[in-house]
C-alpha cells in the first residue's frame, strides 16, 4: 500500500510538472508577442530547427541562383553559430526543469523560476529568428518574395490560420 501512495505522489507530481509547464509556456509566448499570436510566419517551428528557411521543397521552388544560396548558406551558419551560446543555456535549463521533478518531489518554486528564465531566453531567440527572417528576405528579389507570399497563402488557405492553436478543421 506504501508504494501505491509512492506512485500516486509521482503522478501527480509529474502532472503538475507538465501542467505548470505548458500554463507558463502559454503565457510567456502571449507575453512576448502582445497579442497572443507572436510573429509565426512560414519560417518559424520546425523549419527554423532545419536551417531557418522552411522546407527545402520552398527554397527550390523560389528558383534561388547560386549567389543567392551561397548568401543565403552563409545567413544560416552564422545564425548557427551566434545562437549556440542561448541555444545550449536553452537546454541546460530545460535539463534543471526536468530535474525540479526527478526524485518523486515537485519543487513548484524551482520549476516556477527556471520556466521564467527560459521564458527570457526563449524571446531572445525568438527575436534573433525574427532577424534570422530579414536578413533571409533580403537575400530575395522582388519576384521570389511575391511567389513566397503566395505560397504562403495558399498554404493558409490549405491548413487555415490557425496553426497551433487546435479546435476542428473546417473539413471535420
Amino acid at each position: 500500500m506504501k508504494k501505491l501512495g509512492r506512485v500516486k505522489l509521482v503522478a501527480i507530481a509529474s502532472l503538475s510538472a507538465v501542467v505548470l509547464a505548458i500554463g507558463s509556456i502559454a503565457v510567456a509566448q502571449s507575453v512576448k508577442s502582445g497579442n497572443g499570436q507572436g510573429p509565426r510566419g512560414a519560417w518559424h517551428g520546425e523549419g527554423m530547427r532545419r536551417g531557418g528557411f522552411g522546407a527545402d521543397r520552398i527554397v527550390s521552388r523560389l528558383n534561388l541562383t547560386d549567389d543567392q544560396k551561397a548568401k543565403i548558406k552563409q545567413i544560416r551558419e552564422s545564425f548557427a553559430t551566434t545562437n549556440k551560446p542561448l541555444l545550449d543555456q536553452l537546454k541546460a535549463k530545460r535539463q534543471e526543469l526536468r530535474q525540479a521533478s526527478e526524485g518523486g518531489t515537485f519543487n513548484e518554486a524551482l520549476a516556477t523560476q527556471k520556466l521564467t528564465e527560459m521564458a527570457g531566453l526563449q524571446a531572445k531567440l525568438m527575436g534573433a529568428r525574427f532577424q534570422l527572417r530579414q536578413q533571409m528576405l533580403s537575400v530575395l528579389t522582388p519576384e521570389q518574395k511575391a511567389q513566397l507570399d503566395q505560397m504562403k497563402a495558399q498554404f493558409k488557405a490549405n491548413h487555415g490560420s490557425r496553426r497551433g492553436q487546435g479546435g476542428p478543421r473546417e473539413n471535420e
